[in-house]
């Protein structure tokens, strides 16, 4: 496990504290650019399967979307402090299941990435630099490899 330093945390609870009000518009854009670059990944849910509902207006999408984006940058506030993912072990196993069941794999999290630095870039604008980018992608590193050690 590599360390999260003062810095990086300073810099992802800085710009967590930007969107956090609301995490329910960056979680949908943050799903909307994943859907933008990899439509598969659609199949993927359930909740989507046989909906007509435009994805932007899915009510299921936008819960699962904000639930998603509140975990990631809580797991990430929360990593320098704990020196690990927190997550609630029940949840990270389920997490981990879900994701097995329907065939998650390293390029899914790969794109899942880039939104992630894509959507935060574009809520936090003034703050965006390199040293935030690796920050949120080192915290989102961690949450990944979390997540995979669950996934059995």
């Amino acid at each position: 496990m590599s360390s999260f330093s003062e810095e990086q945390e300073a810099l992802v609870v800085k710009s967590w504290g930007s969107m956090k009000k609301d995490a329910g518009e960056w979680g949908l854009k943050f799903f909307l650019k994943i859907f933008e670059i990899a439509p598969s990944a659609k199949k993927m849910f359930s909740f989507l399967k046989d909906s007509n509902v435009p994805l932007d207006q899915n009510p299921k999408l936008k819960i699962h979307a904000k639930s998603v984006l509140v975990m990631t940058c809580e797991a990430a506030v929360q990593l320098r402090k704990a020196g690990k993912v927190v997550v609630r072990d029940s949840t990270l196993k389920k997490i981990g299941a879900t994701h097995f069941k329907y065939g998650v794999a390293d390029e899914h999290f790969e794109v899942t990435k880039y939104a992630l630095l894509e959507t935060i870039n574009e809520a936090s604008p003034e703050m965006w630099s390199v040293e935030m980018k690796n920050a949120w992608g080192e915290a989102y590193d961690q949450l990944v490899s979390a997540i995979k050690t669950e996934m059995k």
